[in-house]
């Protein structure tokens, strides 16, 4: 898998997925392509997505996109849209 990881620095020299890690990847939306670390989370958390701060949606910073996993593919998760 490759990639960059939602949360990593700007300047990170490797922000790409590190080995032992599970991930999901977000699939369009603000966050498109970038790939949300899950490590530790329970299957009901996976289930239920997620509402991720992002300063580039419709509500800019502190806004947050909305992304729940894909019913035929549930390691990529599809955008719902933004909240503020």
């Amino acid at each position: 898998m490759r990639g960059r990881v939602y949360g990593a620095d700007h300047d990170d020299p490797d922000p790409g997925p590190q080995p032992g890690h599970v991930y999901r990847e977000l699939v369009g939306g603000p966050l498109d392509g970038l790939l949300l670390d899950v490590t530790g989370c329970s299957e009901s958390e996976l289930e239920e997505g997620a509402a991720l701060i992002t300063e580039i949606g419709a509500y800019g910073p502190g806004g947050r996109a909305l992304y729940a996993p894909r019913p035929a593919d549930p390691h990529r998760w599809d955008w719902g849209g933004d909240v503020p």
